[in-house]
C-alpha cells in the first residue's frame, strides 16, 4: 500500500516507541511470513491476550508493510493513544447501527490500495478455557467475499505468558518467547460467486477460524478440540472482563466484526 508521508512517519515513531520494548520482554521468531501476499489482504490472528496487536504489528511491520486494524470506537478517545491511531490510519468500529458497514468500507479502502487489514474474527479475548480460537463473526468473511482479497490465518503463541489474559500486569521473568506463524490462504473460492447469505457467511467464518485452529495446533504440538468454543452456548457474554456472568440482552445485539 502506498501510504502518505504523514503515515509513515506516525508509524515510525510508534514503531520507534514499541519495539525496542517488545524486543527488550520477548525473544521472538516470525515464521513463513513469505505466504503474505504482495498486494491486499485480510490478516486474521487467534487472539488470546490484550497485547497481541502490538505482537501482531511488531511482526507484520518487521515484514515491511503496515498494519491497519479494525479497533474499537472507544479506543479512539484515549489521550495520546487514540491520536497514534487516527495518524496510523486505524479504523474505529462502532457499536451502534450502520457502523460496522462504514468500518467494513474504510477496510476495503485500504485492501484496494494493496494495504493489510487485520480483524480479529474472533471480536474479543478467546472464552476457550485453553485458549484456543472459539466460535467467530462475520465480518472478516464478509469483507473477503466483497473485495475478493485474500484471507490469510496467522497463529501465535507465548503472549500469553508475558501478559495472561485480562490480567492486571506484565510477567517480565523469565523471558518469553513468542512465535508467530502466517498461514496459507483460506479457500473461498466457491464461495466468493455466490449471495451473501448467512449460511455463506457462516461457511467461510468457519473455514477461517478452522485454518486459524489447524495452524495453532501445529504450533502449540498439541490436539486442538474438534468444535470451537461457543460462549454463549456456555453462558457467557461475548464482552467484557466479566464474561463468566452471562450475556445481555443488549450484548446479543452486538456488531459483526
Amino acid at each position: 500500500m502506498k501510504e502518505s508521508r504523514g503515515t509513515k512517519t506516525a508509524f515510525a515513531i510508534a514503531a520507534g516507541i514499541v519495539r525496542p520494548l517488545m524486543n527488550l520482554m520477548i525473544g521472538r521468531t516470525w515464521r513463513d511470513f513469505d505466504k503474505l501476499p504482495h498486494g491486499g489482504f485480510i490478516l486474521c490472528p487467534n487472539h488470546v491476550t490484550e497485547i497481541d496487536p502490538l505482537v501482531v504489528g511488531h511482526a507484520i511491520y518487521s515484514s515491511k508493510r503496515y498494519p491497519h486494524y479494525l479497533a474499537k470506537e472507544s479506543l479512539f478517545k484515549v489521550p495520546v493513544l487514540g491520536e497514534i491511531l487516527r495518524k496510523t490510519r486505524q479504523i474505529p468500529v462502532a457499536r451502534r447501527s450502520g457502523g460496522a458497514s462504514q468500518s467494513l468500507n474504510a477496510a476495503r479502502e485500504v485492501i484496494d490500495a494493496n494495504g493489510v487489514i487485520v480483524i480479529y474474527p474472533e471480536g474479543t479475548l478467546t472464552r476457550d478455557p485453553d485458549l484456543w480460537p472459539m466460535r467467530g463473526h462475520t465480518g472478516a468473511a464478509r469483507l473477503a467475499l466483497q473485495t475478493g482479497a485474500p484471507v490469510i490465518p496467522m497463529a501465535h503463541w507465548g503472549a500469553q505468558e508475558l501478559f495472561p489474559r485480562y490480567a492486571k500486569g506484565i510477567k517480565l521473568f523469565p523471558r518469553r518467547r513468542v512465535t508467530v506463524v502466517a498461514g496459507d490462504a483460506v479457500d473461498l473460492d466457491d464461495l466468493r460467486d455466490l449471495p451473501l447469505t448467512r449460511t455463506v457467511l457462516n461457511e467461510a467464518t468457519d473455514r477461517i477460524m478452522r485454518a486459524i485452529t489447524k495452524d495453532l495446533a501445529v504450533l502449540r504440538g498439541e490436539t486442538a478440540p474438534e468444535k470451537l468454543w461457543d460462549p454463549a452456548a456456555h453462558g457467557q457474554a461475548v464482552n467484557g472482563r466479566d464474561f463468566e456472568k452471562g450475556s445481555t440482552p443488549n450484548q446479543t445485539k452486538k456488531e459483526e466484526l
